[in-house]
């Protein structure tokens, strides 16, 4: 009878102390480094008991930052669905209604529309835009990407030119553009499922990337029909589900 692989061994004892309590949700596990010369193996038997653990959902790997028990508290599955008029950010409601408490990282700049965005907005190519980029975290796990787009044009003189600075930052395009007079009502999305880039992959913690939701999403003026904001979103595939449609209520 053959011996079991020393990887399995290791992926057993791990999973046996995180099972246990002994090592509790968030906690930081030993380096791959620290595997092998305490198991006096080579590192590929240390990464391949971890991914076997992350395939397993008991440990997650955050890249550049190591291997950590992963929280049962988090959702395994968050549902993406647009709602009707609301003030909050879409993604922190829909996160807290699932039990997780929803954060994000960001940085905007100014820039200069791409002739693939200019085409989606319906401007001029290389007219000024705010471009936003996000990492979305659940319980502070990255789960959804999201670059954003809007013309300086109708949003510049005014104080929601910078999405997430000021009085009106992280309440969602459709309350942002209400400011302005604007109702944008549901977004026009295009919803693909692709293989998570090696940067995606990297910014979501996904270890070995796997799939992802893209959505190209713009959002228009209902009154006059140009478009206001224009992004592309990237969500786990392994984390999401997106609903479209509304269960009309009982009478």
């Amino acid at each position: 009878m053959s011996e079991t692989p020393l990887y399995l061994r290791v992926a057993e004892e791990l999973r046996a102390r995180i099972e246990s309590g002994e090592l509790p949700p968030g906690t930081r596990l030993p380096s791959v480094a620290e595997i092998s010369g305490q198991y006096g193996c080579s590192n590929s038997v240390a990464s391949g008991a971890y991914r076997l653990l992350v395939d397993e959902g008991l440990v997650i790997s955050r890249h550049g930052a190591g291997h950590y028990v992963r929280s049962r508290e988090t959702p395994e599955l968050l549902v993406r669905q647009h709602r009707r008029r609301s003030e909050d950010s879409p993604f922190a409601r829909g996160a807290a209604e699932q039990g997780a408490v929803g954060s994000w990282r960001h940085e905007s700049t100014t820039a200069a529309a791409s002739d693939t965005i200019a085409a989606r907005l319906g401007i001029p190519a290389g007219a000024p835009v705010m471009h936003t980029s996000y990492v979305y975290l659940a319980d502070e796990l990255p789960v959804q990407l999201a670059e954003s787009w809007e013309p300086l044009d109708v949003t510049g003189q005014s104080l929601v030119a910078l999405p997430e600075v000021g009085p009106y930052a992280g309440v969602g395009v459709a309350a942002r553009m209400r400011v302005l007079g604007i109702e944008v009502g549901t977004p026009v999305e295009r919803v693909r499922a692709r293989m998570a880039t090696r940067v995606e992959a990297a910014a979501l913690d996904m270890n070995p990337p796997g799939a992802v939701l893209a959505v190209e999403r713009t959002y228009f003026d209902q009154g006059s029909g140009r478009a206001v904001e224009t992004a592309d979103v990237v969500m786990r595939g392994d984390r999401w589900v997106a609903v479209y449609g509304e269960q009309p209520s009982a009478r």
